[in-house]
């Protein structure tokens, strides 16, 4: 199995996930051209992805899901409560699912996580390869770590993480009081300190790696959040990497069992 992430943050996601020769892409919050680029960037053929997954209806993850399964003729699933949020994705002939459903794509099952989040009904995913067996976890989009998110996200080979902010920029960083409420919300982002307290409920000698998504541009800083989450997985038995995700850059691959992945230059 091998991941990438497209680009993550507050202006666009997008994470690749690769397995038994098949291709799923989670949430296209970007537009088809810039989606094409990056794609293009890794040498991976737009035509050759099977379907995009949506996490959630928010403009950052959904932005381009539409027109690129048009235009790509990608299979398109949101949940229930997104496709109504959105309703270009029903226009769209999108195949929805209660939040924790199970996916059955021709090569990786995806099983969906209800999330705690601002959305209609938010979900995370995990995602198995059919003949491995190898499992890839996408958690961003969470104001805490939920007993439903903490139980999917173990025995995982590579984990896609939201280390969204910093509390301490945060509280001094540009938003008004109700943003940044919000955010620090049960139901906003996770903090650096709270994706490291769920890294390490979730590591274990297997996790090859954890790559840190969603960080704010404003109220975090990719040094910073991942010093944080290494310094609670070096407690654990975790032996593999940390990375964080770019807005602008795409990075991988993530490979199950594999060293640090190379990361592409920005674009």
């Amino acid at each position: 199995m091998r991941l990438w992430t497209l680009g993550s943050g507050s202006r666009g996601n997008a994470v690749l996930v690769e397995s038994g020769g098949s291709r799923v892409l989670i949430d296209a919050g970007f537009t088809p051209r810039v989606l094409a680029r990056r794609l293009a960037a890794l040498e991976i053929p737009c035509e050759s992805i099977e379907a995009v997954i949506i996490t959630h209806e928010h403009q950052d993850h959904v932005l381009g899901a539409c027109a690129a399964a048009a235009r790509w003729g990608w299979a398109l699933y949101a949940t229930q409560g997104t496709a109504a949020a959105h309703p270009p994705l029903a226009d769209a002939g999108a195949r929805t699912f209660a939040a924790g459903a199970t996916i059955e794509l021709r090569a990786m099952t995806v099983q969906s996580v209800p999330t705690p989040h601002d959305a209609a009904e938010p979900v995370a995913l995990v995602v198995t390869g059919r003949e491995s067996g190898t499992r890839a976890g996408i958690a961003y989009d969470l104001g805490h770590a939920s007993a439903a998110v903490r139980a999917a996200l173990g025995d995982l080979a590579l984990l896609v993480l939201e280390a969204n902010h910093d509390e301490g920029m945060l509280r001094a960083g540009p938003y008004p009081p109700s943003v940044r409420e919000r955010i620090a919300g049960s139901h906003g982002h996770l903090s650096n300190r709270a994706a490291a307290a769920l890294a390490a409920d979730c590591a274990h000698r297997g996790l090859a790696h954890v790559v840190l998504a969603h960080l704010s541009e404003s109220c975090n800083d990719p040094a910073l959040a991942t010093s944080t989450v290494r310094s609670a997985l070096a407690r654990t038995a975790f032996r593999g990497q940390v990375a964080a995700a770019s807005q602008r850059t795409p990075a991988g691959p993530f490979i199950a069992g594999s060293g640090p992945a190379q990361l592409t230059l920005p674009l």
